[in-house]
């Protein structure tokens, strides 16, 4: 988790449109969701990942739990606490549609399923509508958990200008305040950075080489990409002489902190409601 967490991430640069708060104490799943959509341009849009995978729209809230990933330990920690409304970043089915017909015999499947089926939870992904809205609520919790934010160009926040700084220094300032224990590097620890590409999450290659083509940074931080993308691009492009390094962060801990800000942003709109971050963590350890 990242380490901010028990505190506000703040922005007043970039939060999100504020809706007026909800007057009644009991609020149903299908409320809140409505109360978030109403800050999404666009929305509700026609197709999208962003639908219940338990529980109904019109079930009352006990109590809300942010989270990157709705993994078992996430989801018997807000039994726990007494929630019953779980809003999580990523899929929860292993997959990018959740779609469970080919886990249909999963005991793993079908113990998860259960288990959010027999305590009465809701469960919702907010993934589409967050990147989706003006700024990207993603992008502006990692600015703010960073303390980045003020780097960021007012045309586009993945495009950071900063002081020359070693990536090195660069690299340990990320670890530290992301609470990361390795990160993966293409690239000179030694390079002199100013223009940095932050794209958390997984864009795809494709997309974050078309990026790196049109804004020439020094350096890219991203969450994660296929080893035969990106960074085979940095390793050709290096070999040609050109500045350019790739930092992966880890498609977690490049997004937690934007999840862990939607809970300061929702507490003043639902009084009264038990509001939470559980951290799903990194699921790797390094041997």
């Amino acid at each position: 988790m990242t380490k901010a967490v028990g505190g506000s991430l703040l922005l007043p640069a970039f939060s999100l449109h504020q809706p007026a708060p909800l007057e009644q104490q009991a609020f149903t799943v299908g409320q809140i969701m409505e109360l978030i959509l109403k800050t999404i341009p666009g929305a509700p849009f026609p197709k999208t990942v962003d639908t219940l995978k338990s529980g109904t729209s019109s079930q009352k809230v006990t109590g809300i739990v942010s989270t990157m990933f709705a993994t078992v330990d996430v989801i018997e920690k807000a039994i726990a606490a007494g929630a019953n409304f779980i809003i999580a970043h990523e899929p929860t089915f292993y997959n990018h549609a959740d779609e469970t017909d080919w886990l249909e015999n999963s005991d793993v499947y079908r113990y998860k399923h259960n288990l959010l089926t027999k305590n009465g939870i809701a469960l919702w992904r907010f993934h589409d509508y967050l990147h989706s809205h003006r700024p990207d609520g993603i992008q502006a919790g990692m600015l703010a958990a960073l303390g980045w934010a003020k780097f960021a160009s007012t045309q586009d926040v993945h495009v950071l200008t900063m002081p020359a700084t070693p990536l090195s220094q660069l690299i340990n300032h990320a670890k530290s305040k992301l609470d990361i224990k390795q990160l993966r590097v293409v690239g000179d620890p030694g390079q002199s950075c100013q223009r940095i590409l932050f794209m958390p999450g997984a864009s795809g290659g494709r997309s974050q080489i078309t990026a790196i083509e049109k804004e020439k940074p020094d350096v890219i931080f991203c969450g994660e990409t296929s080893e035969w993308e990106t960074p085979e691009y940095v390793r050709d492009a290096r070999r040609q002489g050109k500045k350019l390094s790739l930092v992966i962060l880890g498609h977690i801990m490049s997004e937690a902190a934007g999840m862990e800000w939607v809970v300061s942003w929702l507490k003043p709109q639902l009084p009264g409601l038990p509001i939470s971050y559980i951290p799903s963590g990194n699921e790797f350890t390094y041997l």
